[in-house]
């Protein structure tokens, strides 16, 4: 059998106080572009997981998040034809800052009866029920 790249991404189902949820739309040019995902990004080396979801919504949404605010709920493992992924889902109800798109992406705040109107890419998607649970 050939070797699996394994690849470890960080997600974050953001909550606002009207128990919607923040999707990103991947911008042109990425892969899986026009889909909607939960932000987050790649573990560097060296990074626990709530450290590089700290770092990525700061960057990629200008909110500020503290770590005791990001709580583990479920996770995706998805094989896709290159690699394996691996991404543990947080979510998280407290920060700083409004969510603006630093990276010419669109967001969206959405409610959880309306979340399968999205298209996802396929390692987000079996991670709604968990979320849908939480919220309906």
């Amino acid at each position: 059998m050939a070797d699996i790249k394994l690849t470890l991404v960080v997600a974050c189902a953001l909550i606002d106080a009207d128990k919607r949820v923040l999707l990103a739309q991947r911008p042109e040019g990425k892969a899986l572009a026009g889909l909607w995902e939960f932000p987050g990004g790649k573990i560097e080396p060296g990074e626990r997981p709530e450290q590089t979801l700290i770092r990525e919504l700061h960057e990629e949404i200008g909110i500020t998040v503290s770590e005791p605010c990001l709580a583990p709920l479920t996770f995706a493992s998805h094989a896709y034809e290159t690699f394996h992924l691996l991404m543990p889902l947080y979510i998280c109800r407290r920060w700083e800052g409004l969510a603006v798109a630093r990276e010419g992406q669109n967001l969206a705040w959405v409610r959880a009866s309306k979340l399968r109107d999205y298209p996802m890419p396929p390692a987000d998607i079996p991670l709604l029920p968990h979320l849908m649970d939480l919220l309906l």
